[in-house]
Order: C-alpha cells, then structure tokens, then sequence
C-alpha cells in the first residue's frame, strides 16, 4: 500500500472509531423503538474520499466481523442517512431485510417494480413490509414514457434482455440512488461462480459504495437465519426457485445446478446490469 493510501486508511480508521465511541456513549434505545443511527456528524462524509480507498478500507475492517456488525459498520459509523437498501423481494431477502429493520426499519429501501415481477413476489413484498415494519419502500418504476418508446408490446426481454433489463432496472434505480453514497445488496459468493470473489465492500462504477454483507454466507446459513427469526418463505421457493427475478426471464433450477441458473436460462447472461465488473454487465461465458 502506498503512503497516500495508508494515510486515507489511517484517517478513515480514526474516524470510524470515533464514530464508534460516540455511538457507545450515547443512550440505548428502548426495547421496541426505531433506532437512530447516531454517531453522524453534518457533513462527515466518508464518501468525500476516493471511493475505492473507502471500500478497501472498509472491507479491511470488515473481515471476520458478522452480517449485522457489517451493517452497523455501514448504518450507524460509515454512511448514516445517506445508504439504502435495494431488495428484490426474493427467495432469500426476508433474511437481510430483518437484519436492516433491526437496526433501523425507516432505512430507504429501493424495491424495483419493473412490471414483469411475478404476482407471488408482489403479494411477498407487503406480506414482508407489512411485518417487519418497514417504513421507507420506494417502488421504482421504469419511466413511462421511455418504456412507450422502447417496449411499447412488452416483448423486448425476448429479443434483447440486456435492453430490457437496462430500461426496467437499470436506468431506473440509477435515477433512484442519486442522493445516496452508499447501498446494500443481498447478493452472495456461493450464488454462482461469476460472484466467487465478492468484496463484502466495493466501490461501484458511479463511485458508489457498495456492501455486501451475506457475501460470505450460504443457503444454510440463509435458511437458519430465516428459521430462528420466523421469517416467512418466498412461495416460488417451494416450486425450484432459489432465485426470482421478471417472470418471464426466471426459470426452476435442478438439482445441482448453480442458484442463478434459472436467470436467463440460455441467454448467455448472469447479470441483469445492476452489478457491473469493469464498467460492463457481468456475462457468462
């Protein structure tokens, strides 16, 4: 590591320990309430140094800590109000989703509706809500007049879904994380060899950062965690699908294939362009 690098680390350090000690000092919030995310400095940005060093530096610390120490990390010291969570609703979210209404149930989170989601997802999206007591679910909506224009018959998945995912997610929760630093995701290393190598933190092509707190979990540890905190399944789960996205791109999944081998089945495509590598949706090969 160079000096330059060594010393943003050695600032941001120091500044989440303070952010820390702050924290542990201030009152405990009653059994019950919607914790505060103290510890926020006005115009204490991590975000205001180069987002990778942020991210390295934040996955640094991160190591061997757990999922919900990881979101303290980013909830409570790191990003404060300025991160939300974006979910799917799908086969594994209701674990994550607890976990972040735990420490705070008015944390944004960014739900895109794209208008091909499968009645199931819908209907498990306010069943969920609804019972954890979220209070900030934004539905994102691709732009009306830019789905008229682009997919006016509602076919264009069939014939180029990198165009389709672009109009219907893409571009919309890209609108929706402009005034935010910082975003969750649910995404895991064990979901399928294109994610292998994921970074619990990571900076993203906008210069966002990204965490990814389950990263290191597997569907054991998913489904144990559902179990003890009496979460309730997607219903599609129970019909071989590990992983749900627009009805009409998600498949079943047999046994032994990887989690996301439903997604696109056959298109050559394992990501819907919402995680990047390099500038680029992430294919296969």
């Amino acid at each position: 590591m160079g000096t330059r690098a060594a010393c943003h680390l050695a600032r941001l350090s120091a500044r989440l320990c303070r952010r820390a000690q702050r924290d542990a000092a201030a009152p405990p919030v009653r059994d019950g309430a919607v914790s505060a995310r103290r510890g926020c400095a006005s115009g204490d940005r991590l975000i205001s140094l180069p987002a990778g060093t942020v991210a390295a530096a934040l996955d640094r610390l991160a190591r061997d800590r757990t999922p919900q120490a990881i979101l303290d990390l980013a909830m409570r010291q790191g990003f404060c109000d300025r991160i939300a969570l974006v979910s799917s609703f799908g086969a594994e979210s209701a674990a994550l989703l607890h976990m972040v209404a735990e420490i705070d149930r008015t944390t944004p989170v960014l739900f895109l509706q794209t208008g091909m989601l499968f009645a199931q997802t819908l209907a498990y999206q306010q069943e969920l809500a609804e019972r954890l007591g979220l209070g900030d679910v934004r539905l994102i909506r691709p732009d009306p007049e830019a789905l008229a224009q682009a997919d006016p018959a509602g076919r264009l998945h069939a014939s180029d879904p990198d165009a389709c995912c672009h109009l219907r997610k893409t571009a919309p929760l890209t609108r929706a994380l402009e005034p935010f630093d910082a975003w969750i995701t649910g995404r895991k290393r064990y979901q399928s060899a294109s994610r292998a190598g994921l970074a619990v933190f990571e900076a993203d092509a906008d210069g966002r950062i990204k965490v990814n707190p389950l990263a290191r979990w597997d569907a054991v540890m998913i489904r144990d965690y559902m179990n003890a905190h009496d979460l309730p399944l997607h219903p599609l789960v129970g019909e071989g699908y590990p992983s749900i996205g627009c009805a009409p791109c998600t498949t079943p999944v047999a046994p032994g294939e990887d989690v996301r081998a439903g997604r696109w089945r056959d298109r050559g495509k394992a990501e819907c362009g919402i995680h990047f590598e390099g500038g680029r949706a992430r294919r296969s090969a």
